[in-house]
This record gives C-alpha cells, structure tokens and sequence, in this order.
C-alpha cells in the first residue's frame, strides 16, 4: 500500500482546482478561460497567479490532484484482501465507472487531455503517458498475484496485460462520452474480463488432462 504526508492546501487554491477540474472536464485545455475560471469561483486574478505560475502550471496540478483520486481508488480497490485480484481489479473499473456517471460521462481527464495536447506540448505528452505507465503498473501487480494464484496462464506478460487493459478502457471511456452512456465501458470490462476466465478454464482443464494422464 503506498504511503504519502498528506499536504491540505489553501482553500483559495483548493476551490480553483476543483473548479478547473470540472471545466478541463467539459470544455478541454484550450477553451478553458481563465476570466471564466476567477468569475466561477469569485477569485480575484492575483489569487490565482499567488498559487499558478500560469494556466499550464494550473492543469499539470489539476493532473495532480487526479492522480491522487486515482491512486486512492487504486489503494481501496486492489488492497482489499477480501476479494479475488482479478475481482479488485474489476472493480477498481467499475467504481470508476459511477464517478464517470456522476460527472456526465464526460470520460477520462487524462484521455481528454493527452488527445488534445499531446500532439503540441511534449511536457504534457509526457505527464499524461507517465500516469498512465503509474496505473498499469498497480495493476500489473495485482495481476501478478493472479498468475501466482493460478487464475490465469502462468506465462502471462502481467505488465502487457495491464497496459493492454487501461488502453482499452481510455478508448472506451471516449466512446462512452460521445454516447452519454456507459454500455462501451461495460462491454469493454465483460469482453476483457471474460477472456480471462476462459483463459483460467483453459489452464485448469490442461492440468485436468495432465493428471489423468500420470
């Protein structure tokens, strides 16, 4: 389980990044303005520029503050001994899911972001791409209990799966959002997660067979 000193920032700065969470959500790095922001907020300009060098330094601490959701999720999802690995990871997908209902289905931050920004801005390109590497390499690791426990294929690459698993939830998070709905995220998970299962029968009737053949 990670461990962190837990910083509470200003609440001046605080409401700002809440605020600009919700607006990178809806309107994107480029149309977020920065009056807007201060009038929503009821923030004078030199609060703003007191806490931010400047709109970039903004949104790479709204990432921040995502992935500090993020990471938090993980904690309560994959540490908990109580289920399977294969069902905490399932299930860290699915409570993210309710916070995409929650918001509109307005999808993923740091989808959002890296398709609109990645292309212009290498710093971003490469905070967005370095959360993303952070989130499956959590996974990774419950999937590598998985593999120890037997429920998937012993020669299982763990780290390929759970990249392959977050590159499949962000292009189903952008359907869900040009949809309105969560059935691609859904599907995405059921397809995913049953390939899984079919692999864990595989692995257990090749066992099967090998011991009735000793």
């Amino acid at each position: 389980m990670r461990t962190s000193i837990i910083q509470i920032p200003h609440p001046t700065k605080q409401r700002l990044l809440d605020a600009g969470l919700a607006m990178l959500l809806e309107h994107g790095y480029n149309d977020l303005g920065i009056q807007a922001l201060l009038a929503a907020t009821a923030t004078p300009k030199g609060s703003f520029y007191h806490h931010f060098k400047d709109k970039e330094d903004f949104a790479l601490r709204i990432i921040d503050q995502y992935m500090t959701h993020v990471h938090a999720g993980l904690d309560a999802c994959l540490d908990d001994s109580s289920r399977l690995p294969l069902e905490r990871v399932r299930r860290f997908f699915e409570l993210t899911q309710r916070s995409y209902r929650k918001e509109g289905y307005m999808g993923c931050l740091l989808g959002g972001l890296g398709q609109e920004l990645s292309g212009v801005s290498e710093r971003f390109r490469r905070r967005i791409e370095a959360c993303f590497s952070e989130i499956a390499v959590r996974i990774a690791t419950c999937l590598e209990q998985a593999k120890q426990r037997g429920d998937i294929p012993a020669d299982s690459d763990t780290r390929q799966m759970a990249s392959l698993l977050v590159d499949c939830w962000e292009g189903a998070a952008l359907r869900s959002r040009l949809r309105g709905n969560g059935a691609p995220l859904k599907a995405m998970l059921d397809f995913y997660f049953n390939r899984l299962s079919r692999a864990d029968r595989i692995v257990e009737n090749n066992a099967c067979e090998r011991r009735r053949e000793q």
